[in-house]
């Protein structure tokens, strides 16, 4: 996968108690305008551009839930929403309980994305893959995304 700018890091943090906090952090230019990208990120009634979901149910303004194609769900709360600057919700399946925070930047025609995910993993047997886990979700997620904004760009054009 060919990105204009990515990075991309994941770690764990041992808290007290043991728990084990996952952290991974991708950052992107996408060649697409900050409409455009915030309204795909954004637009929970239009999935069919993400590769690993079978659809998302909207519960309110403010919950969703995410399922995979394999029947797995994820529920998702908004905590925050500054439109075309910053998304936030709190993450739960019955596997990790955490955070999501998208920041978005306007570059005239171009948007930076710079999305960070910190969860904890309720089972311990996860533990050692969480991070891996996270790393493979947000690079599935930028891809996809990269794809759906060019294809829009080039449909502009």
């Amino acid at each position: 996968m060919t990105l204009s700018i990515l990075m991309l890091y994941y770690r764990y943090k041992i808290r007290k108690r043991g728990i084990v906090m996952a952290y991974s952090n991708i950052k992107t230019t996408l060649a697409s305008d900050i409409r455009n990208v915030w309204n795909t990120v954004t637009d929970l009634s239009d999935w069919s551009w993400r590769s690993d979901l079978d659809r998302i149910e909207v519960l309110s303004d403010t919950q969703f839930v995410e399922y995979t194609k394999d029947g797995y769900a994820t529920t998702f709360t908004v905590t925050k929403k500054e439109r075309y600057k910053r998304w936030e919700f709190d993450v739960e399946n019955e596997n990790i309980k955490g955070h999501w925070t998208g920041i978005f930047y306007d570059h005239r025609g171009r948007t930076t994305i710079d999305f960070t995910e910190k969860v904890t993993v309720k089972k311990f047997s996860l533990r050692p893959f969480a991070g891996r886990y996270l790393r493979k979700q947000q690079l599935s997620y930028v891809s996809d995304l990269k794809k759906k904004t060019e294809t829009y760009v080039e449909k502009d054009n």
